[in-house]
């Protein structure tokens, strides 16, 4: 039996909100084995227009993923939750190899099994080109703005 990952489903607002800043944290690590231990070792996603089931699976995809997206750095924001499933909105910035900065903007819907651990991730992404200057994310999140929505556009 796997080891409980709080907090736990049913969800509150502010459990929701510490799963959400906990996804983000993680992610803003850029390690994907550390991220992968969030999942069920069978958990399945839809990353845009990609399907993976399993920790390898993810491991491999957040792997090219960062090897891509250089400099990444990631917001979210709680949108919705109910028992087990959480809905979050996002946005993240990085360049590419050839230097060029994207903002991306997208939504994900959330399902965790009893131990905490999630077991379905959907994420729709949305592609934007921004001159370095346009940078708003920089980096972690700091203490002083957790909680604190960041903008539609």
């Amino acid at each position: 039996m796997p080891e409980d990952r709080p907090p736990l489903p049913p969800f509150t607002r502010d459990t929701a909100a510490q799963k959400v800043q906990a996804a983000e944290d993680a992610w803003n690590t850029r390690d994907p084995q550390r991220v992968s231990l969030a999942y069920t070792e069978d958990s399945v996603w839809r990353n845009r227009d990609t399907f993976v089931t399993g920790r390898a699976a993810i491991v491999d995809l957040l792997t090219e993923k960062w090897e891509r997206e250089l400099d990444y750095a990631l917001r979210k924001n709680l949108w919705s939750f109910a028992d087990d499933r959480i809905a979050v909105r996002f946005s993240y910035e990085s360049r590419d190899i050839d230097g060029q900065w994207w903002r991306r903007y997208g939504n994900e819907l959330w399902q965790f099994d009893a131990h905490g651990y999630m077991a379905r991730r959907e994420a729709s992404i949305n592609d934007v080109r921004i001159a370095e200057g346009e940078r708003r994310i920089f980096g972690p999140r700091p203490e002083s703005e957790r909680g604190v929505e960041f903008p539609l556009q």
